[in-house]
């Protein structure tokens, strides 16, 4: 089968990323780049001759390429996504997809209009951490979970155009989604800017997923040290992830509580504690930007849903917004949807086994969207 041509947009930050793993990809022949910056153009061409190099996305259309990749600042997403899908190409987006729900549904809107694959570069959810967690959640080895504590905060980097949630909780909120399927009920976010004062650089982010399922989020650009680790917590095991420990990403702690289970016990809060073994995983190390590109030209040649589809990007867009809200309002709970189930339509197999690998697709799904007597909700 042919390669597939693809140009990347943007010689930033995440661009050049980008273009040296559609370089190395065997399924993917890098095309063009294009950029508006005749330096930055030319010393990437340096590395990548064979390369056609473009300054204007109407050049790039002329180079013959099948897809896009997008690497430019959020503001520029939607305008610069929606003219390569009207001009028939498949695109990929950087994280997050569009400034707004309405850019972002546009866009969903438009690729399936066009039947156009539409992914946005979630790279979190190609992490073969990730992967992992999302195998032992899904095959019931955490049980029900309680709680996910996430922290993401380093010293910068700072932007000029988004605010912290909007650069760093995008990894954060995909990762929760792909692992819990679950439509988030109501969130609420609170933050402060100090460098700019109209962007904020620490923020806390709260999301509720209903029936005692919560989220916490805390990115900062402020922090003296560098920390990248997630919390899932279960009612049979917990789980920490931290991206920074390259030896044991994933350890696995037999340890939590028992709850009578009467009505006298609970109402007397009388609680067994747990403490068994502490396992970690191996974790096969994997660059997950390949293995995001080869995905991306997979979902082309075969018609196949990405796994980090312009639906989910859609829901992150969501999330952010409304967390975005919810600061302006000062911290003011913004309830996202009265849906009950999980999400449908990324493709995947809901179902989960227990531990012993039975399938738990018979077990009562969490129920979302119950209404609950809280003042906050409005």
């Amino acid at each position: 089968m042919s390669k597939v041509r693809v140009g990347v947009i943007g010689c930033g930050y995440w661009g050049p990323n980008l273009i040296r793993n559609f370089f190395g990809c065997p399924k993917t022949e890098l095309a063009a780049i294009c950029d508006a910056n005749p330096v930055r153009l030319e010393a990437v061409g340096r590395t990548y001759g064979s390369a056609k190099l473009v300054n204007s996305v109407d050049q790039l259309l002329e180079t013959g390429v099948e897809a896009v990749a997008i690497a430019t600042p959020v503001s520029t997403h939607h305008s610069l996504a929606s003219r390569c899908l009207e001009a028939g190409l498949h695109v990929l987006v950087e994280k997050p997809l569009a400034s707004t729900t309405q850019e972002a549904q546009s866009l969903v809107d438009l690729a399936a209009r066009k039947q156009q694959v539409l992914m946005v570069d979630h790279t979190y959810l190609f992490n073969p951490a990730v992967r992992r967690i999302k195998e032992l959640v899904d095959y019931g080895e955490l049980g029900d979970l309680y709680y996910v504590d996430s922290i993401r905060i380093n010293l910068g980097l700072f932007q000029h155009d988004v605010n912290v949630i909007w650069d760093l909780a995008p990894h954060d909120l995909s990762i929760v989604d792909s692992v819990l399927d679950y439509q988030a009920r109501s969130i609420s976010a609170w933050g402060c800017a100090h460098a700019n004062t109209d962007i904020e650089d620490i923020a806390y982010v709260n999301v509720d997923y209903g029936d005692h399922m919560m989220a916490n989020f805390h990115v900062n650009w402020l922090s003296p040290v560098k920390i990248r680790q997630m919390i899932f917590a279960g009612s049979r095991k917990s789980l920490i992830f931290n991206d920074l420990n390259t030896t044991e990403q994933i350890k696995v702690y037999d340890r939590g509580i028992h709850v009578g289970a009467t009505d006298e016990a609970r109402r007397k809060a009388q609680v067994d504690y747990r403490s068994g073994d502490i396992w970690s995983p191996h974790i096969e190390p994997q660059e997950a930007l390949a293995l995001v590109v080869a995905h991306f030209a997979d979902c082309i040649r075969d018609g196949k849903t990405p796994l980090s589809s312009g639906q989910l990007g859609l829901r992150v867009v969501r999330l952010l917004e409304a967390a975005t809200r919810s600061i302006r309002a000062q911290g003011g709970r913004v309830v996202l949807t009265n849906g009950s189930g999980p999400w449908n339509g990324n493709g995947n197999d809901h179902s989960r086994e227990n531990g012993s690998g039975q399938r738990l697709e018979d077990r009562p799904r969490r129920s979302l969207g119950k209404k609950r007597r809280d003042p906050l909700l409005r």
